[in-house]
């Protein structure tokens, strides 16, 4: 998909906020700074539709950025962040399993997780509940640039062990910087919003 057209429509905290068009939404999921908001980016060539933050946990509501008309990425809370108050992340707890479980727009959820490290305890657990949902997964693997081309094997293969990964999702290694990915990751997406272009 070309993109030439892409918008923030609204920072929801609750359903009764949450568009109705009824268009496809495609969630990304993963740990404050893992690099949701520059996957967004790439993914549409615009530099600063997503903000990206230097705080984690910057980002608190559920954002809907609606992409050529067609379809909706939905950048929910980060997690894993430290100096979030307990209640705060209950908050949060609460509001992304109303979206996960009850959004019947929802086609798939991309798993954003930083390719150098294995999967933290949160990305274990976010995987896990999409599936409980059966909710469909996207690996996404960000930060390849980081590794050399000769560790990727191995670094993918820690990713997957870790997440006690099922060969049935998708699986995309990806890079912002290079634009490693991007095309896979588009051909996953278009699937899952039903678009034929």
């Amino acid at each position: 998909m070309k993109v030439t057209k892409a918008d923030i429509v609204i920072s929801a905290v609750g359903p009764a906020q949450y568009p109705d068009t009824g268009l496809p939404e495609i969630a990304l999921a993963g740990r404050s700074n893992v690099g949701k908001s520059s996957f967004i980016n790439k993914m549409i060539h615009r530099k600063g539709l997503a903000r990206t933050s230097s705080k984690p946990g910057k980002t608190q509501t559920l954002n809907f950025y609606i992409i050529q008309e067609l379809f909706y990425f939905v950048d929910v809370p980060g997690y894993g962040y430290a100096k979030v108050s307990k209640t705060e992340r209950a908050k949060w707890g609460k509001m992304l399993e109303t979206y996960f479980t009850e959004r019947e727009t929802l086609k798939a959820a991309i798993s954003v997780v930083d390719l150098r490290h294995a999967p933290s305890r949160e990305d274990v657990q976010m995987y896990e509940f999409l599936k409980y949902y059966n909710i469909p997964v996207i690996v996404v693997a960000t930060k390849a640039d980081k590794i050399p081309r000769s560790k990727w094997n191995k670094h993918v293969k820690q990713v997957k062990d870790g997440l006690d990964f099922d060969p049935n999702d998708e699986f995309v290694m990806f890079s912002s910087e290079t634009g490693e990915g991007e095309k896979q990751a588009w051909q996953i997406i278009e699937k899952y919003i039903g678009y034929e272009g």
